[in-house]
């Protein structure tokens, strides 16, 4: 891994950033949004908006909030951004049928069924999400009490656990070829960040020489988020199951917090802590970013292009 292509010198970080959708890219700017998808009549279509809401306002802006904000919106951007894009293939699967709760839904809420799903899809996502990686991890833990008596080690023994899970879901899906060609749009997504980080023209035969690992990602902020909460559960002790569960949902917002900051700053510094700290994250990148062909790089591209400022309004990570 050479730290030189990832940790660029003379770089300008941005507040710019992203995620691989089917079949395109999703770029979020200092004021827009915008989605290109390839359709598969391979032509590329892309839509843009303006971010509204909370993550609009100036409380996005203080740290430590903003990290919590940065979390759930970018849940809902990111499921608002997959519905759109599978959109575009879904005649090719459609029964034509609908599910019960979809159409339960649609009869109860009309012209806001759309938004309704997508809230309730984010809803499902983080409820899973918290099943599996935060309360599975310390109910399982819970059986090591024969081995392990000291807290401190009860709670490392979760850390490592919660950890191990991630990695193991990680790597089962990079199995799967639909997901593969997503990992190749999130290098492309990687790489054109990179070029317009380092002043470079957005053409393909410029954002081709980057690299598909970038500091600033969501992967290494997830890792990051189980390594803080490990350090910040193991001060609370091993109290009874349902404490030590809900002080997990409690602090959950103050770890995301904190994770996101340290994501700030390693895609801002390029010390020597900073790449020590960021390495992990960027070895696990290896398993959620692929070598991305020129047609998904123009993808990427045409995405990125919607978002961008002038440099004067642009703030700066």
């Amino acid at each position: 891994m050479d730290q030189d292509k990832i940790f660029i010198k003379n770089a300008t970080p941005r507040n710019v950033g992203g995620q691989a959708v089917i079949e395109g890219v999703m770029m979020k700017g200092p004021k827009d949004i915008a989605i290109a998808v390839r359709k598969p009549d391979q032509e590329i279509i892309v839509k843009k908006e303006a971010i509204q809401g909370i993550a609009a306002s100036s409380i996005s802006k203080l740290p430590i909030f903003r990290g919590v904000i940065a979390l759930i919106d970018s849940m809902i951007i990111g499921v608002k951004a997959l519905t759109y894009s599978a959109e575009f293939f879904e005649e090719y699967e459609d029964t034509g049928e609908k599910g019960r709760i979809e159409q339960w839904i649609e009869n109860r809420f009309g012209d806001k069924a759309n938004d309704v799903m997508i809230y309730f899809s984010v809803f499902i996502a983080m409820a899973l999400a918290v099943l599996i990686f935060i309360i599975s991890p310390t109910v399982i833990t819970t059986f090591l009490k024969r081995y392990i008596t000291n807290p401190l080690g009860l709670n490392i023994a979760e850390g490592v656990f919660r950890i191990t899970l991630f990695i193991g879901y990680v790597l089962l899906i990079s199995q799967m070829k639909d997901i593969q060609r997503v990992f190749q749009y999130h290098g492309a997504e990687h790489k054109t960040i990179h070029c317009y980080e380092s002043g470079q023209e957005l053409t393909v035969d410029n954002v081709r020489t980057f690299t598909t690992l970038h500091p600033r990602c969501g992967t290494s902020f997830l890792l990051i988020v189980m390594v803080i909460s490990m350090i910040l559960f193991t001060m609370i002790g091993w109290p009874n199951p349902w404490v030590r569960i809900l002080s997990r949902f409690v602090l959950l917002p103050i770890v995301a917090g904190i994770s996101y900051e340290i994501i700030r700053w390693a895609g801002r510094s390029q010390s020597q802590l900073v790449c020590m700290i960021s390495y992990p994250g960027l070895m696990l990148q290896k398993l959620t970013t692929r070598e991305p062909d020129d047609s998904q790089l123009e993808v990427a591209i045409a995405a990125l292009k919607n978002v961008l400022v002038e440099d004067k309004e642009a703030d700066l990570w």
